[in-house]
């Protein structure tokens, strides 16, 4: 019954006349597609998949026209200032929905629903991208492609939406729930995904960043791979697979050594400098 529902959603756009009283009448504020996609977020991490459909649906109606001649007036992905960025707006934010509806019929284990809503994505809206609030763009399509992937394998392992800092987070989690082959997945792909980024920072500075907490936010990438590998080497530490953990502290302080964690009770700590003081208890032993 409840697909039936979701079926029906999908199908009538989530059509409701004004005589209509039910839960179904769902509020779409000033209906941009920028509040719209902010109410389907809400509705996802409550879990309430008909919202989620009810909101990213109106969105793809009224403005997934308008997305697909800015997708296909490119080449590629729009890089340079943020504002440039920006004026995709109908694309990034079509994409985006997509991308939460995708997730919502996952989390409901709705596998051909979620699969369909992903590849709409990738084959419609590829240029899409996603701001974070925390200052940078992330790409849909390529989030919808690995979590495709993962449900073509029937793999456990979620990415989230594939951003560093979620893939630090669920690194930590592995970490903490003893998990090697979890940390080994999140690591490698924040490495793989940002490693290039996080040098290019590296590569750009002298020092640690210290001015403020916002400037050394803004080396997100080096912070975050620079932790991915600590965390990676305490994995390995314990695990008791030794060597393994020198190599991951080792490429830290290589590659990484300016990289800085932010902990929640308000400071920064430097993995490298931490990742140094594992080495050296390991060939004190």
């Amino acid at each position: 019954m409840k697909r039936i529902v979701f079926a029906a959603l999908l199908l009538a756009g989530i059509c409701i006349n004004s005589t209509s009283t039910s839960a179904w009448a769902y509020n779409f504020g000033d209906y941009r597609s920028v509040t719209l996609n902010t109410k389907a977020w809400e509705a996802l991490a409550k879990d309430d998949i008909e919202a989620v459909l009810a909101y990213t649906n109106k969105c793809i109606e009224l403005y997934g026209e308008q997305a697909k001649k800015m997708q296909a007036s490119l080449t590629g992905y729009v890089t340079g200032p943020n504002d440039l960025v920006f004026q995709q707006w109908a694309l990034n934010d079509v994409a985006t929905s997509l991308f939460i509806q995708g997730e919502a019929y996952r989390k409901a284990n709705m596998k051909d629903e979620a699969k369909e809503a992903y590849q709409k994505l990738i084959s419609e809206y590829s240029y899409g991208q996603c701001w974070d609030t925390k200052g940078w763009f992330w790409k849909p399509a390529e989030a919808a492609q690995e979590k495709l992937a993962a449900l073509e394998s029937d793999s456990s392992v979620d990415f989230g939406d594939g951003s560093s800092e979620a893939l630090t987070k669920k690194s930590w989690e592995a970490l903490a729930n003893n998990d090697l082959k979890a940390v080994e997945a999140f690591v490698n792909k924040c490495v793989d995904t940002f490693g290039e980024k996080a040098g290019e920072m590296q590569n750009s500075l002298t020092g640690y960043p210290w001015e403020s907490n916002e400037k050394i936010f803004s080396y997100w990438a080096l912070n975050d791979v620079g932790t991915c590998l600590f965390i990676k080497g305490e994995a390995y530490r314990n695990a008791d697979q030794v060597e393994n953990a020198k190599k991951a502290y080792q490429e830290l302080i290589d590659k990484y050594s300016y990289a800085q964690c932010w902990d929640p009770k308000g400071w920064f700590w430097k993995p490298a400098e931490a990742a140094q003081q594992k080495l050296d208890e390991i060939e004190s032993n």
